[in-house]
């Protein structure tokens, strides 16, 4: 049976809300960072509905016994936000999953190829195989961050259903190169655009990240 890459975007009003705000290029870095907070506090919900383990157990109200679902704590769990703009949707993801172990990771794509330069690397030299790992990916342009992180990630023996992806805007061109090496992945974003320019950047999409979230320079698209 073949596969195909799974991307999500949820059809909720206040991510589209959020977007929009990121989108805006008269938005000053403080409500930029707040939206992205917030599209990764929903993201991060949207993507932990099917996904996040739990179970049965039975608890005694004020007035008597009843059935409920907790969190399974036996399950680990390892978020694995990509420096520095995805530690803009992790500060929003952090308010869902306050007790998940966290692994920073840092990547640059540098030159004409746009090719992924590691600069950081803090994941665990073994990963539990029971561990669903969580990835914020500030945004999915040409791809070959995400695929780069991925490969590593595939070293430790990360892949397939307890692995998924969350970033605030996906390209078309991004997709498919992931989609070709990584069909089997789930992947959740505020939206997806069709294009991305000579220098790797999501058009129309919303700029430079790390420039907006941080107020480091000019935030021209």
């Amino acid at each position: 049976m073949s596969m195909s890459l799974r991307v999500v975007v949820p059809p909720h009003p206040l991510i589209g809300h959020w977007l929009t705000l990121l989108r805006d290029r008269s938005t000053p870095s403080p409500l930029f960072a707040t939206a992205m907070a917030e599209l990764g506090r929903w993201l991060t919900y949207e993507t932990l509905r099917d996904w996040l383990p739990h179970r049965r157990v039975s608890v005694e109200t004020p007035l008597g016994p009843s059935e409920g679902q907790v969190v399974d704590p036996e399950v680990p769990l390892l978020v694995v936000p990509v420096l520095r703009g995805g530690l803009g949707l992790w500060q929003g993801g952090q308010s869902v999953l306050p007790s998940a172990r966290v692994a920073h990771v840092g990547l640059d794509a540098c030159g004409p190829d746009h090719q992924a330069h590691w600069f950081l690397d803090d994941l665990p030299a073994v990963v539990d195989p029971r561990c669903g790992v969580l990835v914020f990916l500030p945004a999915l342009a040409t791809g070959s961050i995400l695929l780069t992180l991925l490969e590593r990630l595939q070293g430790l023996g990360v892949s397939g259903a307890r692995l998924r992806v969350i970033t605030t805007l996906a390209a078309a061109p991004g997709l498919k190169a992931v989609g070709e090496r990584h069909p089997d992945l789930t992947l959740y974003s505020s939206g997806i655009d069709p294009d991305v320019d000579t220098h790797g950047r999501i058009v129309p999409g919303f700029g430079e990240v790390s420039e907006r979230l941080y107020g480091t320079a000019a935030a021209t698209a």
